[in-house]
């Protein structure tokens, strides 16, 4: 049986935090032979934020040793955030642990007049935890 996690993305620009609304998130997750599944593809609504996602993850008495010797205990998802104003923004390896909700923050950076946002792309990995 499989057990589920969460993943809700907020999407702000500038240090001030201020929320991008209409932002496309797409959600993928490795598939079968190195292609990518997706998920979900949602738009930020007025506060900056997606709809809150279920995503399947191992059962925590599936990974009773470390990462490096079993299975990890996490499911891992990838998160990329675009809007026609800012700078795409890609984030690699996010971690989904079951029975818990995990807050996926994304800060966009405005783009230059004339750019597009599909021309300057950011890409951010997330490497796994030593558990």
């Amino acid at each position: 049986m499989e057990a589920t996690g969460k993943l809700a993305v907020r999407v702000y620009a500038s240090h001030a935090q201020i929320p991008v609304e209409g932002a496309t998130v797409v959600v993928t997750a490795p598939g079968e032979g190195g292609r990518r599944r997706l998920l979900s593809v949602r738009a930020t609504d007025r506060s900056g934020m997606i709809p809150t996602l279920s995503i399947g993850t191992p059962e925590p008495g599936e990974s009773t040793s470390p990462h490096q010797e079993g299975p990890a205990p996490f499911a891992v998802c990838d998160v990329w955030v675009e809007h026609p104003a800012y700078a795409m923004l890609q984030v690699e390896g996010v971690q989904i642990f079951p029975g818990v909700e995990t807050v996926q923050t994304v800060e966009l950076l405005p783009l230059a007049r004339g750019q597009s946002s599909l021309q300057q792309r950011d890409v951010r990995e997330i490497t796994p935890q030593n558990l």
